[in-house]
């Protein structure tokens, strides 16, 4: 489902020459090969789409970094292009989830794994990221969990 949707947006982008577009579905696209490399490598025939949701959402923090960068470095229009591709590669993402659905899943995941300190944080962590790629700010369930847990 999500490999034809960067497909047919790179196409309708192609067609209505919309070049930012095509750029940034572009790149998803070499991200997407890349991730399909590696799981060929471990006996897949192909990426899931939980691992390129989590591939885009690196890309989008690899992005908001440089948008910091380029404005320390008083470089606007390099930082505006950045936060284009964050927007193209947004479309392809699922609704995320808010700070506090984040907080309410994590107290269920505590209570239905019985977790009492910051050691079984790695379960709750593998719980999240098997349920909630691509919908869900991983960092930001890490310090939710640590606080919950301390």
């Amino acid at each position: 489902m999500l490999r034809d949707d960067l497909q047919n947006s790179l196409k309708e982008a192609m067609k209505s020459k919309d070049m930012k577009t095509v750029s940034a579905v572009r790149l998803i696209i070499a991200g997407q090969k890349e991730k399909d490399v590696e799981a060929r490598g471990k006996g897949l025939e192909k990426a899931s789409d939980a691992d390129l949701l989590a591939m885009m959402q690196t890309m989008i923090k690899q992005r908001n970094e440089s948008i910091r960068i380029y404005k320390e470095g008083n470089r606007q229009d390099l930082a505006d292009k950045e936060q284009d591709e964050i927007d193209v590669i947004s479309r392809f993402l699922p609704k995320q989830l808010s700070a506090e659905e984040i907080e309410n899943i994590v107290k269920s995941l505590i209570s239905e794994t019985g977790a009492t300190g910051i050691k079984d944080m790695g379960k709750i962590m593998g719980a999240l990221k098997g349920k909630y790629a691509g919908r869900m700010d991983f960092g930001n369930a890490s310090a939710i969990i640590k606080k919950l847990l301390a």
